[in-house]
């Protein structure tokens, strides 16, 4: 009987090595099969704790962070400070420029970026400089809108400025909204205080549909109301500043208005008192407002510096330029309508 054949335990030709023609393989620390010659990794073992010795605590906030959080502490103190003892100021508007970039701004832009999800476009065509007044429509029932429009005039344009609304007389005589449109930068819609603020070089916003606009029902979404007696082109004529037209989509259906209820607007003295599909229906939680998708376009501006002086005083011109800001509008408002995809997306 032949002698057997011992074959060692570390020798890999029975399992297809050099032996058996086939190079010869060996594992790694991970399973994963490795040619002969390479280098094995190894893997990085942790020391095991000493007993009796405590692990290293975690550091914590590196001194950079805690650098910055100081910062913010102290700036919001002194914040703090100048409210309580008045050292603050205010322009002869009332004006808070401090309280709407620190704390009124900071309130509009969740609701701005996240609820509403404002596009805007075209804000290149507002003069980084220089008084200019911006024409835009207006609806939504309550005036969101306008302040949507002032969110993205501070947010986005590169040269950061700031947008006074012209507001109606209205919001000037509600508790608390007085007081914040105030401090927000608006004033009454009345040609004095347009061409102050446009000979100081402020950049001004106007809506001239007015509660027209505001408060037309749903059925008539988009399609703009009258322009008023085109006040606003005389201003602009006047101070030979720029007009800008602007398009909002998104507005119309945050309050679908089915209804008007005469009796009760004129109880409370408003102009109207609207009725939608959740209010007064849902009680408070009916006034929550859709969370429709935005879009805010900004026109190419219109000049009006090389008109003559009185020109301001010339119904003809005056109405042609009314109509084109206006047609303007509406063309944009019909592109943006054909372009959105969905109310809500």
């Amino acid at each position: 009987m032949a002698d057997a054949k011992v074959i060692p335990f570390d020798d890999d030709r029975s399992r297809g090595g050099a032996g058996s023609g086939g190079a010869a393989r060996r594992r790694d620390a991970g399973g994963r099969r490795k040619e002969a010659g390479e280098a094995v990794p190894v893997r990085e073992v942790q020391p095991l704790p000493v007993p009796g010795e405590e692990p290293e605590p975690d550091p914590g906030p590196q001194p950079a962070d805690l650098g910055g959080l100081e910062r913010r502490l102290a700036g919001g103190l002194a914040f703090l400070r100048r409210r309580l003892t008045g050292e603050y100021e205010v322009d002869d508007f009332g004006y808070d420029a401090e309280l709407t970039d620190q704390v009124l701004m900071s309130l509009l832009r969740p609701v701005y970026e996240k609820y509403f999800r404002v596009e805007v476009k075209g804000v290149e065509n507002i003069p980084a400089e220089g008084g200019a007044l911006i024409v835009a429509n207006h609806s939504g029932t309550l005036p969101l809108d306008g302040l949507m429009m002032q969110v993205a005039v501070h947010d986005h344009h590169p040269a950061g400025r700031h947008l006074r609304l012209l507001a109606a007389d209205l919001v000037f005589v509600l508790p608390v909204v007085n007081e914040l449109a105030r401090k927000l930068g608006h004033t009454l819609a009345c040609a004095e205080d347009a061409e102050r603020l446009l000979g100081e070089g402020e950049l001004v916003g106007v809506m001239p549909e007015g509660f027209k606009g505001i408060g037309k029902p749903f059925s008539e979404r988009y399609k703009l109301q009258r322009f008023g007696r085109g006040g606003f082109v005389s201003t602009a004529l006047r101070q030979g500043t720029p007009i800008v037209p602007c398009s909002i989509v998104g507005a119309e259906e945050i309050y679908p208005m089915i209804g008007n209820s005469r009796t009760l607007a004129r109880l409370l003295g408003f102009p109207y008192f609207p009725l939608t599909p959740t209010f007064p229906w849902l009680g408070p939680l009916g006034a929550v407002p859709l969370p429709t998708k935005w879009t805010i376009q900004f026109g190419e501006p219109i000049p009006t510096d090389g008109y003559p002086p009185e020109a301001a005083e010339d119904p003809m011109l005056m109405f042609n330029l009314t109509d084109q800001v206006r047609e303007q509008i509406q063309h944009t408002l019909y592109k943006l309508l054909v372009q959105r995809r969905s109310v809500f997306f």
